[in-house]
């Protein structure tokens, strides 16, 4: 399964200056085995005008954060959780909550 997280799960983030905090996963990088999640681990990038950015100046985004430290938030139970992979007999694959064992997906 991969990272065991995708594109539009609440996450808890686990570890660094943003610990403690809840967002939603903007966009995943499989390759790099990171996750970027919105409004966490904003960060500054200063750039010139172009076609762009006509503009220029300091423009924030959000940064990558290490896949390892976010952990899966369960809609269902809103409790912090790891993922258990569900076989169906078609040979598709669900994930399931290991706390409360209802279907994510």
């Amino acid at each position: 399964m991969g990272l065991g997280i995708k594109k539009g799960d609440t996450v808890a983030v686990l570890a660094g200056k943003e610990k403690g905090k809840k967002g939603r996963i903007v966009s995943v990088l499989p390759g790099k085995g990171k996750v970027i999640v919105e409004k966490i681990n904003i960060i500054k990038r200063h750039t010139k005008p172009s076609k762009t950015h006509e503009q220029g100046g300091i423009i924030e985004k959000e940064g990558p954060i290490h896949a390892s430290n976010v952990m899966l938030v369960c809609p269902k139970c809103g409790a912090r959780t790891k993922t258990a992979a569900l076989v169906q007999a078609g040979g598709g694959k669900l994930r399931v909550c290991k706390k409360c064992k209802e279907v994510i997906d």
